[in-house]
């Protein structure tokens, strides 16, 4: 994004983390109560919401097909819900910004809504692969037009009824898995999705919770369409993904003790505490409980010696946006961690194998990227500067590691950071990072 190159941290070396923090809400969670509350009948209430960039566009992209949203405000919004076949035709393209999770899950959503929609995003979101929504959606009867590499502007054109299906999703996708879910609310018959590993299960959870019949046996998750959403209320949990940079911070740092406030630790989510307790982390749970059909619960890490380890492969579902937290984890264990069955990393919002072991070798670590992951060996981690391809959890990953550097680290391109995690900079600075905006 144009505008994002002006923004840079700088932290200083050393320190530790201590304290309570709690950070923003979960964003996955947080797309989806704006459009189920949009598609339900009555009122929805939303507390906890992540008040980000990403989420915002959703929010937007609502607002512009005629529902009425209040807020957010300190996290609360208001939905007014048009009912299933409520939405209006839009005046403009919806534009999505740098949020793939929108793109792909508007793409089910609005394949059968009788009204022709265009979906834009920012340089980053139009270079990412649709075909694994559109080729599936095709399928169904959807008629969607993308660039001849198959990427955004996404054209949806009205067509006269979706057909369900059963569909075996080629590789893991949880945004894959919900759109299809989302497409087969419109369509006639069962629409089934069976994946190859479990991936996160949110839109099912909530789809649950708005009173809408979802199936699930094993692998495998069905529902049929033309039922009905009747509207909740919804507490979004703190978002694992952005709490997983301070379970890595905290962990590395000598003398930290750090507790995470209301996390959600969803088990297809939890991948990041299951590594990390393997790598010797010491990490606790308390306090569990149920909010709303999400599992949460308050963590507290202490700092911990780690060992690198072979990350299993059955975790790398669970844990696929935090890898370049658990990169900084690798680069500072005794030994050499290896990551194999990641290659969806290569198609984030950056190439996040590539970027993140351009870092570590910046700072002064082995690290060899491989075609679907990446191996390190542990060190000590110099100073230096970094690229983060505007990248906001690249900038972060980057920004926790410099608690074991042993100078200046300055990360470039670090606008994205808002796009998860507003308010980044003040939260870590108030647990004890030694950062600054520049």
């Amino acid at each position: 994004m144009s505008h994002a190159t002006s923004l840079e941290f700088h932290l200083q070396p050393g320190g530790g983390l201590q304290g309570r923090l709690r950070v923003p809400g979960d964003k996955s969670i947080s797309h989806r109560a704006i459009m189920l509350g949009a598609l339900a009948e009555g009122s929805t209430q939303i507390s906890g919401f992540l008040e980000g960039e990403d989420s915002l566009a959703t929010l937007k992209a609502f607002r512009q097909m005629g529902v009425d949203i209040q807020g957010p405000q300190q996290g609360r919004v208001r939905i007014q819900g048009l009912g299933m076949n409520g939405l209006c035709s839009p005046d403009a393209p919806l534009d999505l910004g740098n949020s793939g999770t929108s793109m792909r899950l508007l793409s089910g959503l609005l394949a059968g809504q009788g009204f022709e929609v265009t979906l834009v995003g920012d340089d980053s979101l139009s270079k990412r692969p649709m075909q694994r929504v559109t080729e599936p959606l095709a399928l169904m009867g959807a008629e969607i037009n993308s660039t001849p590499k198959g990427t955004a502007p996404l054209v949806i054109r009205p067509v006269d009824g979706l057909r369900g299906l059963d569909y075996a999703l080629p590789m893991a996708s949880a945004q894959v898995k919900s759109c299809l879910l989302l497409a087969g609310l419109y369509a006639d018959g069962e629409t089934c999705v069976t994946e190859p590993v479990p991936t996160r299960d949110h839109t099912e959870r909530m789809l649950r919770s708005f009173g809408y019949e979802v199936r699930q046996a094993g692998r495998r998750v069905c529902l049929s369409g033309g039922g009905r959403l009747k509207a909740c209320a919804i507490d979004v949990p703190a978002d694992i993904s952005s709490a997983a940079f301070f379970l890595v911070g905290a962990s590395i740092a000598p003398g930290s003790d750090l507790i995470l406030e209301h996390v959600g630790v969803n088990p297809t989510r939890d991948g990041v505490i299951n590594i990390l307790r393997l790598m010797g982390a010491d990490i606790e749970l308390l306090n569990p409980r149920d909010v709303g059909g999400e599992p949460v619960a308050d963590l507290r890490v202490r700092s911990a010696p780690l060992k690198g380890i072979r990350i299993p492969e059955n975790q790398v579902p669970l844990a696929i946006d935090e890898f370049p937290a658990l990169f900084i984890a690798a680069a500072c264990a005794e030994g050499e961690t290896l990551l194999t069955g990641a290659e969806e990393l290569r198609v984030k919002e950056s190439d996040r194998i590539q970027v993140m072991a351009d870092g570590l070798q910046t700072l002064g670590i082995e690290a060899q990227p491989t075609v679907d992951g990446m191996r390190i060996r542990g060190g000590q981690l110099g100073a230096g500067r970094i690229q983060s391809q505007g990248d906001h959890r690249i900038a972060m990953a980057f920004a926790l590691a410099a608690l074991r550097a042993s100078g200046e680290i300055q990360i470039a391109d670090c606008a994205n950071v808002n796009t998860s995690f507003p308010g980044f900079v003040g939260l870590a600075a108030g647990v004890g990072l030694n950062i600054a905006e520049v």
